[in-house]
């Protein structure tokens, strides 16, 4: 491999790491140089590249943008925007690949490459693939004078009149509070949502990749603080927010409550079984019985599956799903909609089912049976030894409990479940616990921490 770039920078769903100490500019050249070469090998010519605001995208944008045109690939420069957006054009312009640069929902310092064929970026063997051929160094190259073109796009107002055109709103007039956490997600958002009629309140709208007033991942409860302030000091119906690109959507109701991923879900699912009575809708394993038992009870298909946003999206083809979510906020419609994750697009359609409602938000939610969880539970396990452990864990609990083993294993307890998974991206096991009673959880999550433990001990971990 080039001494210039780091294996680890290869994971699951994209390349990612620290800019300019894992991720540098080099490497991006030669992951630009293999995309290309990997677009020319399936018969393309055009591939369609953004960037959020990180400080190093603009960089990195010049060298990906340079590495496809040596290839002899024409490049759709979108600047910066919302990762959601790159879909979109990948799925509404006559492209055959697609390069996003953000590092998502990770720390300032952290950037990435979400790059693919088509209109999906790669995930798990495909972005192995891609590693090889930057280690071979086997790329195609562009004759003399057939370099690429690069041509400037702008995909914001196409967007914007597509979801304008796509939503059915209802004639509650809505006041909504904006966190765009500095990200890339407000300046798409706020103009949107204030030309459907709706009072938009913003805050830290400006795009700063520092991300100075908090970190930008609306899963952390402390990251929603200015919001869950901010909405009752106004009288919101509700607060948004979105991570630094914009594909996950967290929220908080007009009491300054947080409603989860799988709180969302129970929303859209029954929203969506309304217009389509029968439907598929996935969910990942960490996400509360309650949402399946939901979906069920409104005549919907629920199926439990594993967690990671290009996972989902492939089990969605394959059970025609029209929804699917996560508790990361991740949040996917294929109904009326392209079948990506948007937490600009789920957010729309939260305001949408909200505008049709007489009742709060708060209110919506009522008639979901009261749960105790615990947040995910991150126990560090060596990269080498997590899937052994998971293993050796789905084997002892199925033996003794009824279990899920999609994804690791859900154990089934009376009262409430737990959950033992290896995180995708990271050298941890990925643990979550929900029961009946505060009482119950506390237990179930001392009778499997303390197994998972014990598990890790025989495995040499």
């Amino acid at each position: 491999m080039p001494t210039s770039i780091s294996p680890t920078i290869f994971r699951e769903y994209d390349v990612r790491g620290v800019a300019d100490r894992d991720l540098t500019e080099d490497a991006v050249h030669l992951v630009g140089k293999a995309l290309g070469t990997l677009v020319r090998s399936a018969g393309g010519r055009r591939v369609v590249v953004g960037r959020d605001c990180r400080t190093s995208g603009e960089r990195f944008g010049r060298q990906m943008i340079s590495a496809l045109v040596s290839t002899g690939v024409d490049v759709v420069d979108l600047g910066v925007v919302p990762t959601p957006l790159t879909y979109f054009a990948a799925h509404t312009l006559e492209v055959d690949g697609l390069c996003m640069i953000t590092g998502s929902h990770n720390p300032p310092e952290y950037n990435g490459l979400k790059v693919g064929l088509g209109t999906a970026p790669f995930h798990g063997e495909q972005v192995q693939a891609l590693r090889r051929l930057v280690e071979s160094g086997d790329f195609a190259a562009a004759a003399p004078g057939a370099e690429g073109e690069v041509s400037a796009h702008d995909v914001a107002s196409p967007y914007r009149d597509h979801v304008r055109g796509n939503l059915r709103l209802g004639g509650r007039k809505l006041k909504v509070v904006v966190d765009a956490g500095n990200g890339t997600g407000g300046v798409i958002a706020v103009p949107l949502f204030e030309s459907l009629g709706i009072e938009v309140v913003p805050l830290f709208l400006e795009m700063d990749g520092r991300f100075p007033n908090h970190h930008a991942d609306p899963t952390v409860e402390k990251n929603l603080e200015h919001l869950r302030a901010k909405v009752l000091e106004v009288g919101a119906d509700v607060g948004i927010a979105y991570d630094g690109d914009a594909d996950r959507v967290g929220a908080v109701d007009e009491r300054g409550r947080v409603l989860w991923g799988d709180q969302l879900m129970i929303l859209f699912s029954r929203a969506l079984l309304r217009e389509v009575p029968g439907a598929a809708v996935i969910a990942e394993v960490k996400c509360s019985q309650t949402l399946y038992d939901d979906i069920a009870r409104h005549g919907g298909r629920a199926v439990m599956w594993k967690a990671g946003h290009s996972i989902i999206k492939a089990k969605m083809k394959q059970e025609g799903a029209l929804l699917a979510g996560e508790m990361s906020g991740h949040v996917f419609f294929a109904h009326r909609w392209f079948g990506f994750d948007d937490g600009i697009y789920a957010s729309a359609r939260l305001l949408e089912l909200l505008s049709h409602a007489e009742a709060p938000l708060s209110a919506l939610l009522a008639d979901v049976p009261k749960t105790f969880s615990s947040a995910e539970i991150r126990v560090d396990c060596p990269e080498e030894k997590k899937f052994e452990v998971v293993r050796r864990a789905q084997e002892w609990f199925s033996a003794r409990h009824e279990s899920i083993t999609v994804d690791g294993v859900r154990v089934l307890f009376d009262g409430g479940w737990g959950l033992v998974r290896a995180s995708n991206t990271q050298p941890l096991l990925v643990l979550r616990f929900e029961a009946d009673t505060p009482e119950r959880l506390a237990e179930l999550e001392r009778l499997v921490t303390d197994k998972v433990e014990e598990l890790k001990l025989q495995a040499g971990a």
